[in-house]
């Protein structure tokens, strides 16, 4: 997936200004603030310099946001004494990892040292040599790592080859940070599919659109701005067949920073979206086109396919997303209509919702944000923890996730 480099500075941007309570992160403008201690089964073990250090490392894993998928984001950190020597960042798929962006600044001044590594080290031959390896022959004397790494090929080997050196480990400094910079790469490791958010923007009383179809604009253009941020972050965005015919999206992202442009995916069911639709003219972003495999038959589409068995509701989402989570899809966001947004709901594939709500009301005649949800009892189900709730210009965006959310 290439990366556009649209400015070599990494700006702040309107959604990485978002306060994480539960879990003492606070971003602000590109920058991870990090509570000590916050997440640490074992608090005592760390001193307030390793604390220190851990959340340098996260800030520095913070930069690859836009452009590590499909790999997870890391930082590192080399410290001799108290003093940081080296320090650097996962920032592309197939470029050097973050340990050893930070021990060719350190030098020889690793030897001895100790690493903060917000992932535990990858201990196979990849698309890199293994880090593992790197930190061995570079003599450091102590690893802290802030997670382990799920991915079949090391879950745990990283750690067990760094102690089979003689080096002290030790695992589980701001896990919670750790793993919340990564939901999505977590998600499709264990999982078998992307971390899926809901975007959904509407007026006070949940509604999208007049009964005559206009919605431009419902919300303000500091919140229209703010989802740039979410689009950016994500591997993928979805939409359905049918917001394409009505809304013509490009879904694009617009930032002035380094991206990868996310894979759009565009789902359809009983009817086509319109092959003139922009966003299969737009070279510059893939696309890729999901339906039943007789609704695909006999047309030359401009982008990638994608046929997958349908029932009477339409594609069977689970299988979708297990589709792009083989594609390598961490993080799904999804723009679509309240069709599309009910069924994912009612199949509890949502894992966070990411709601703007302008302070307007357009009345019961209007277009609801959400089809049927099926809903009979005022029970735990549907239920959602509010993690966020912030003012972007004249609108609110409410960040919230299920109350019985998977462990990830």
């Amino acid at each position: 997936m290439a990366v556009h480099a649209v400015s070599s500075r990494l700006l702040p941007t309107p959604g990485l200004e978002q306060r994480h309570a539960s879990r003492g992160i606070r971003t602000n403008g590109g920058r991870y603030e990090l509570a000590a201690g916050s997440g640490d089964a074992e608090v005592s073990e760390f001193s307030v310099f390793d604390h220190r250090s851990m959340a340098h490392a996260l800030q520095l894993a913070a930069r690859g946001m836009f452009t590590t998928q499909p790999n997870p984001r890391v930082g590192c950190v080399i410290a001799q004494g108290e003093t940081w020597v080296g320090e650097g960042a996962h920032l592309q798929a197939g470029g050097p990892h973050a340990e050893v962006f930070a021990l060719r600044q350190a030098g020889a001044q690793a030897r001895g040292a100790t690493a903060y590594v917000t992932l535990e080290p990858c201990a196979h031959h990849g698309r890199t040599p293994p880090c593992a390896e790197a930190l061995v022959a570079a003599q450091v004397k102590r690893v802290v790592v802030a997670a382990g790494d799920p991915f079949d090929q090391v879950n745990g080997r990283g750690v067990q080859r760094l102690r089979e050196a003689g080096i002290e480990v030790q695992v589980g400094l701001m896990e919670a940070q750790a793993r919340e910079l990564n939901l999505g790469f977590y998600a499709r490791v264990q999982r078998r599919r992307p971390f899926v958010r809901l975007k959904l923007a509407s007026s006070l009383d949940g509604r999208i659109a007049l009964a005559n179809g206009a919605s431009r604009w419902v919300t303000g253009a500091a919140a229209r701005q703010d989802v740039q941020y979410w689009r950016a972050r994500s591997s993928a965005i979805l939409s359905s067949a049918r917001t394409v015919e009505i809304d013509d999206p490009l879904l694009t992202v617009r930032l002035d920073q380094p991206f990868a442009p996310p894979l759009r995916v565009i789902l359809a069911h009983r009817r086509l979206p319109p092959i003139s639709a922009r966003l299969f003219h737009d070279r510059a972003t893939p696309t890729l086109l999901v339906a039943p495999p007789e609704l695909l038959k006999g047309t030359d589409w401009p982008c990638q396919t994608l046929a997958l068995p349908a029932n009477e509701q339409g594609v069977e989402l689970p299988q979708l997303l297990h589709a792009l989570a083989e594609r390598g899809i961490n993080e799904l966001h999804t723009e679509c209509g309240g069709i599309l947004a009910a069924s994912l709901l009612r199949a509890e594939l949502v894992d966070e919702l990411l709601w703007y709500q302008a302070p307007r009301l357009l009345g019961g005649d209007s277009r609801p944000a959400l089809g049927a949800l099926g809903v009979t009892e005022l029970t735990e189900q549907g239920r959602w923890r509010l993690l966020e709730c912030r003012q972007v210009g004249e609108d609110l965006r409410l960040r919230l996730r299920p109350v019985a959310v998977p462990s990830i």
